[in-house]
């Protein structure tokens, strides 16, 4: 079962059918179909709002009968909420496909996850080794301002 914890510790199952995919087509125009493309995984990924509306989509049946509304459910979608309901996303989605699409997407969404990782660690990198450190000091050099070149305040200026 694909299920995630939102912020507020209501739990929702994700199950894709056709009769949820046309549902997800008219409130949201996005087409769940496209998930074996690749580009649909990488808009629902890249931007948590597109995300949260294709889930509260594929919800809606549940949230009516929680009483969540859309809001509700927006509200209680950040940090690992976010990343639970991707992967319960991604996984309902292969979930319904068959067997060759199934493995695809599967095979997508490791290397979307993959990606994502490298992406994270190569930040973690340059912010713990100082390249980003050494990369400002550059720029402010070769602008002719330095760290140490601003102004004193007001304060510390003697007056006439």
């Amino acid at each position: 079962m694909n299920s995630f914890t939102d912020s507020q510790g209501r739990t929702w199952t994700l199950t894709v059918t056709v009769d949820a995919i046309k549902r997800v087509r008219r409130l949201t125009e996005i087409d769940l179909l496209e998930a074996v493309s690749g580009r649909l995984l990488e808009r629902l990924a890249g931007d948590p709002v597109v995300l949260c509306d294709v889930l509260y989509a594929l919800c809606r049946p549940e949230a009516e009968s929680k009483q969540v509304t859309d809001e509700d459910f927006g509200r209680a979608m950040a940090g690992d909420a976010i990343e639970q309901a991707t992967a319960a996303l991604l996984e309902a989605l292969a979930d319904f496909f068959p067997s060759r699409k199934r493995q695809l997407l599967k095979q997508a969404g490791a290397k979307l996850s993959e990606l994502e990782a490298k992406v994270l660690d190569h930040a973690e990198a340059q912010l713990s080794s100082g390249a980003i450190d050494a990369e400002l000091d550059r720029m402010l050099k070769a602008s002719g301002d330095s760290p140490g070149s601003a102004p004193g305040s007001s304060d510390s200026t003697p007056g006439p």
